[in-house]
């Protein structure tokens, strides 16, 4: 096929609240007799910035929220209850000299004055730009790009992923350097918002900003709530630099809940207040982020696994751990659990599981990339015969990890590298056959990105010095510091930078990569190639009970 325009007149598909018809992607000239202009808005509506996501090699989505006023208590944003037309606009120039497509939105209410607009048509393996108009006020410019057509490669894809942004434990000063990286692509595994009300999850160092508002239960505290997150400019910034693929983990809703369960002492702890809770985060989820029609929520029920195809290169199957994943067992925390064992348990839930292995059987692509949110390799934190394992994470449900790998290997993915967020920390890992046996093949990779605040400034360290690399031996890497990992990959290798901050306690923090490592085309497990020294005292002089008590309270916490 032809690297060329398709026919202008292919259709654009619009979703804004909840509603998807067919628009124009020109505009018609105003005829004389024509409605009065709409009242225009008192100030700048587009205080949220915009963004694109979901890329594939024909289109992509389009976002942006109105609001005058983010933080108002209503979640509603101070803005008119009435429905606002958005025009927007999509060049293959910065400049906006050669428009491709344009078209009007409804920004309604009953979605936040939210606007999803869902395009295809465009060329495959291009860069676009966009903004909005409202009235006399014009968005931000923000940069899309889609993917190659399915029968090529391409060049090599610049990604970059991240997770857990706690807005009271530092200033968003990763994202700023990963926009400053010019990635492709961005991945965001979970935790992109926090539900607590202000004081209540302190990092060590003590919170630097405040959330606004209660604990977040209603569809208002939600909306608000994203829009705290949404105002940060240095989030936008990582916005307006690519496409996003974004999936929740649990502070989108509530801390380590699990299907229709819960935390303890939830604040809404019945199973009916819990699904309220649950179908009003939803909501608020879809209506802030660039997602297609395909994940708008029906109730407490929301479709986020998906698939996204880059070319030959990359399949990224992008997984729910949350929404059917069946109880914690042992009550969670770190346990010698015989529940973990059991066959009968999953953290994917069986549709799912069968969608993911269904996709291995089906990839054609160099790299299988299974972005997801927690811990997927064994993480033991005792020595000796006693396996004590994180019940939150795929340690907490073996049987359902063990048909996943088996599911790979089963199909012959050339490449099986998972993608990982939720522990606050740097981490690289081996993928095996038998994690009790550390003679065991080595069957994939799985790299885990560190959070952007959470938790704090955290410390710099010598990986070697941690006891769960002693442990586990097929862990790698791990570092404590705040940023992210950007990675390249192509035909032959995929590269990873693990890049670090030295805080994010005050702004404007400079990143430098810790650690680099590579996988090489068909040899599963990870290769470092670059570590940064570490001038001061080892990690080694505090006791390793010590170091092991502190790991897991920094990503247990609270």
């Amino acid at each position: 096929m032809a690297d060329t325009a398709r026919p202008i007149n292919r259709r654009t598909l619009l979703v804004a609240g909840g509603l998807a018809t067919a628009v124009a992607v020109t505009s018609a000239p105003r005829p004389a007799h024509a409605a009065p202009r709409p009242r225009p808005l008192p100030g700048d509506p587009f205080t949220l910035g915009v963004a694109s996501g979901d890329p594939d090699h024909d289109g992509f989505v389009l976002w942006t929220r109105l609001a005058l006023n983010p933080l108002a208590e209503d979640g509603l944003g101070g803005m008119p209850d009435r429905t606002i037309p958005v025009r927007w606009e999509v060049a293959s120039d910065e400049r906006f000299r050669r428009i491709e497509r344009r078209g009007t939105a409804a920004a309604r209410p009953a979605a936040a004055h939210s606007v999803h607009v869902e395009l295809n048509g465009l060329r495959p393996g291009r860069e676009y730009w966009y903004r909005f108009r409202a009235g006399d006020h014009v968005s931000p410019a923000g940069r899309a790009r889609t993917a190659p057509h399915p029968a090529t490669f391409g060049p090599a894809l610049a990604m970059g992923f991240v997770s857990c942004s706690q807005f009271e434990h530092g200033y968003f000063t990763a994202y700023r350097r990963l926009a400053e990286e010019h990635p492709d692509l961005i991945l965001h595994l979970g935790d992109y918002q926090y539900e607590y009300k202000k004081g209540v999850y302190n990092s060590p160092g003590g919170n630097v900003r405040d959330h606004d508002g209660p604990e977040t239960v209603t569809l208002a505290n939600y909306r608000q709530r994203h829009a705290q997150y949404k105002s940060d400019r240095d989030l936008q910034a990582a916005h307006e630099a690519a496409p996003w693929l974004v999936v929740f983990d649990d502070h989108e809703i509530e801390n380590n809940w699990a299907d229709d369960i819960p935390e303890n002492n939830s604040e809404t702890p019945s199973h009916e207040a819990f699904r309220t809770r649950r179908a009003a985060a939803f909501q608020a989820y879809y209506e802030n982020m660039p997602l297609r029609r395909r994940s708008l929520p029906k109730g407490p029920d929301m479709q986020l696994y998906r698939r996204i195809r880059w070319g030959r290169l990359a399949g990224f199957h992008m997984l729910d751990t949350r929404q059917f994943r069946d109880d914690q067992g042992c009550g969670d925390g770190y346990k010698d659990c015989p529940e973990a064992a059991d066959p009968k348990r999953s953290i994917t839930g069986d549709a799912q599981e069968k969608w993911l292995l269904d996709g291995f059987r089906r990839s054609r692509a160099r790299w299988d990339v299974i972005g997801q949110q927690v811990f997927f390799a064994q993480r033991d934190n005792t020595a000796g015969p006693v396996k004590k394992t994180s019940m939150d994470a795929w340690d907490g449900y073996a049987a359902s990890r063990d048909r996943i790998t088996q599911g790979w290997l089963d199909a012959g993915v050339r490449n099986p590298v998972v993608l990982t967020g939720d522990v606050h920390a740097h981490w690289a890992s081996d993928l095996k056959a038998d994690y009790d046996d550390p003679n065991s093949r080595t069957v994939g990779s799985e790299l885990v990105c560190t959070s952007i605040t959470s938790n704090g400034d955290g410390r710099d360290s010598d990986p070697a010095d941690h006891p769960f690399l002693k442990i586990n031996p097929h862990l790698r890497f791990y570092n404590n510091q705040r940023g992210y990992v950007i990675t390249t990959i192509g035909k032959e290798e995929m590269k990873a930078d693990f890049t670090t901050l030295p805080t994010v306690r005050t702004p404007g923090a400079e990143a430098s990569v810790k650690a680099t490592f590579v996988i090489e085309d068909r040899v599963p497990g990870v290769n470092q190639t670059y570590l940064r020294p570490h001038a001061s005292a080892k990690m080694s002089a505090r006791p390793d009970q010590e170091i092991i008590r502190q790991t897991i309270e920094n990503e247990t916490q609270p």
